[in-house]
């Protein structure tokens, strides 16, 4: 180990992951993954599909998530900077219903892994951002699910700044509420 440091987080199971930056007068070297040494972090999961996405400034995605299948993830910032949410799904769990955001940017190098059962998003806080994401699981486009990023009993405080129009694809300005999803949930049993 001793390549990443590892941050647990207010909510049991998110971590932020910070790799050692090796660098010099040419440039830098980093893992952004390592088995072993997530493993000993513990984080022991098996990823399946690598993705990544190019955004601007004021986008926000989300706030998704798989149904039948969910992923967990590590996500990190390549190029830019991004405020990433992740809000705790998880039935029973003391934390049900609340998040925590972190910045994660190209300068902080920094990755947050997020466990199955979490809705996420994340607002784009430079002119551009690529953000890329490892996933346990395959998308299934009939499976997705998302949370109102704007819901006021979840109440995320997204870093909006002042001038800079906030952009929204169609679905993202039609999910439901988490009272609504919450709800739904009940209604299954």
């Amino acid at each position: 180990m001793g390549k990443i440091k590892v941050e647990t987080c207010d909510i049991e199971g998110l971590k932020v992951i910070t790799p050692t930056v090796y660098g010099d007068k040419r440039g830098y070297f980093m893992e952004t993954y390592n088995y072993n040494d997530f493993k000993a972090a513990g984080i022991d999961e098996v990823f399946v599909q690598d993705n990544q996405s190019s955004s601007t400034r004021g986008v926000l995605r989300g706030l998704h998530f798989q149904i039948n299948h969910p992923q967990d993830k590590i996500v990190r910032v390549v190029r830019g900077k991004v405020f990433d949410v992740a809000v705790d799904l998880r039935e029973g769990s003391k934390t049900y219903g609340k998040w925590f955001g972190v910045i994660l940017s190209e300068e902080n190098k920094k990755q947050f892994f997020i466990p199955k059962n979490f809705a996420h998003g994340f607002l784009v806080l430079s002119d551009e951002a690529e953000f890329c994401y490892k996933v346990t699981d395959f998308y299934h486009p009939n499976d997705e699910g998302g949370l109102a990023y704007n819901d006021p009993d979840i109440g995320v405080e997204w870093p909006f700044e002042d001038g800079v129009e906030l952009n929204l694809s169609d679905k993202d300005t039609k999910w439901g509420s988490f009272k609504e999803y919450t709800a739904k949930k009940q209604e299954q049993k």
